[in-house]
């Protein structure tokens, strides 16, 4: 990570209070500091480092670079980045890029991309509620809208913006918002936007669902509850049938964000009702980005077209935003019709899928909840040990990113592994072998973060 500035003593000030504090064990304390002069500046709120968590990422930065880890993050792709890329002038497996089905880079996309280009450029230029729109905004939302059998779609300029801005436009005080523990921070966020309370429940557990329901549904007017498809971070996916039934008999609406499960989930990668058995019209509310299968960059929400048309008309990140790029929209529209068109995609994925997670399994890597679909974790416990493991397969020629706190429990810290349809079964049995080894040699003798303080004198 960058290098710090500060002194010596002070870094192992940081590593200490770090290993304390976040992983739960008493090191040797370092030796008292000296007094510091006292500064002629008054310390003042409007110092930017005054921000909640700034300390906090100072101490993980000064600890790490302390003991030598470097940081993982930000590093740059010099080639387009599917089941391979190229970083640093070498060529890695690579298993950090949502392309799920190979579509970035599809001759069709890029070259509906390109003619969207030559006809509009490359921006929308305003707002399209203000300044108009272009024909593949129109086209892309019907094509969504096909897709789950509703009324009519919209589609924005980017993903999180999307849960933000919709679920703030269609909730107020009076409502209420039951989502899943789990749930992605964008749907907390537009709660938190709309004022109204916001109830979480066990992750994929409808009867802890029902109990909250049972218990303070009569409390509130409108009530909204929100799963995801396939979760990002686990890799599992929620029992539908189950949350219909509940919607009905509690009378809510029902939001599914599907961003990782289109062309996933089900035989064809239709999402989570094809996975499920479920009706699409059995949802009020599909949500789901154009940067994964889509292989573009935004967010849509399917639905009935009264609730469409009121988000055109009132949803801020769609009134006070510029319009989805023409090359964006036509991208999407293109991948969405090669997934349709192209099934065998979605087998290769699931096969792939399936594969990583029984050689995991049989090297005793602990997967989680994943179903094997796309999205796996392999959790190692703490966040230094995470991100240990992924330079160690980074120097192997294997690029996978860690899940550190606080997106994930500190001691959930874990490997996020997506799998694409064009990864090979050699690839993937390299990978979890390289996996089982270096985790296994993290392991061997004292902790992880006892060796690191040993060999820094801490």
């Amino acid at each position: 990570m960058t290098r710090s500035t500060r002194p010596d003593e002070e870094g192992r000030a940081a590593l200490a209070s770090f290993v304390t504090n976040r992983l739960g064990r008493t090191p040797v304390r370092p030796a008292p500091e000296p007094a510091e002069t006292k500064s002629d500046t008054p310390d003042s709120p409007q110092d930017f480092e005054k921000l909640a968590g700034y300390r906090e990422l100072k101490l993980q930065r000064s600890a790490a670079d302390l003991i030598g880890v470097a940081n993982p993050f930000f590093r740059v792709h010099e080639t387009r980045a599917g089941a391979t890329t190229r970083m640093e002038g070498k060529t890695c497996i690579n298993f950090s890029s949502y392309d799920y089905l190979g579509l970035n880079g599809h001759p069709a996309v890029s070259g509906a991309a390109r003619k969207a280009i030559e006809a509009y450029g490359t921006s929308a230029s305003a707002s399209r509620i203000v300044a108009g729109e272009r024909p593949g905004h129109g086209k892309l939302e019907k094509a969504l809208a096909a897709h789950y059998g509703t009324e009519a779609c919209v589609v924005m300029v980017s993903g999180h913006a999307t849960n933000v801005t919709a679920i703030g436009a269609i909730l107020e005080p009076a409502d209420v918002i039951f989502h899943d523990a789990l749930i992605h921070n964008s749907v907390v966020t537009g709660a938190q936007l709309s004022g109204a309370q916001r109830r979480s429940f066990s992750h994929n557990d409808p009867t802890a669902l029902e109990k909250l329901l049972e218990a303070t549904r009569h409390e509130h007017r409108r009530a909204l509850i929100v799963v995801e498809g396939l979760y990002s971070m686990d890799g599992d996916a929620p029992d539908l049938a189950a949350f219909v039934e509940l919607k009905r008999r509690y009378d809510c609406w029902l939001m599914v964000d599907d961003a990782h499960g289109l062309g996933v989930l089900g035989r064809t990668g239709a999402g989570l009702h094809e996975h499920c058995g479920v009706d699409a019209d059995d949802v009020d509310i599909w949500m789901g980005t154009l940067s994964k299968t889509l292989s573009s960059c935004g967010g849509y929400i399917a639905g009935p077209a009264v609730l469409i048309e009121y988000l055109k008309c009132t949803a801020g990140g769609f009134v006070y935003s510029v319009g989805l790029s023409p090359p964006l929209a036509a991208a999407s529209d293109a991948a969405l019709a090669v997934m349709l068109a192209e099934p065998e995609r979605v087998e290769r994925l699931r096969r792939n899928g399936n594969q990583f997670l029984a050689l995991a399994k049989k090297a005793g890597l602990n997967t989680g909840t994943s179903l094997g679909l796309a999205v796996i974790p392999v959790i190692v416990g703490d966040s230094l040990k995470a991100v240990t493991l992924s330079n160690r397969l980074y120097g192997r020629g294997i690029n996978v990113q860690p899940i550190i706190h606080p997106a994930v429990p500190e001691r959930a810290s874990r490997l996020r592994f997506f799998i694409t349809s064009e990864h090979t079964a050699d690839q993937i049995k390299e990978t979890v072998s390289a996996i089982a080894e270096e985790l296994s040699a993290l392991e061997t003798g004292s902790t992880l973060i006892e060796q690191l303080m040993a060999r820094r004198g801490v």
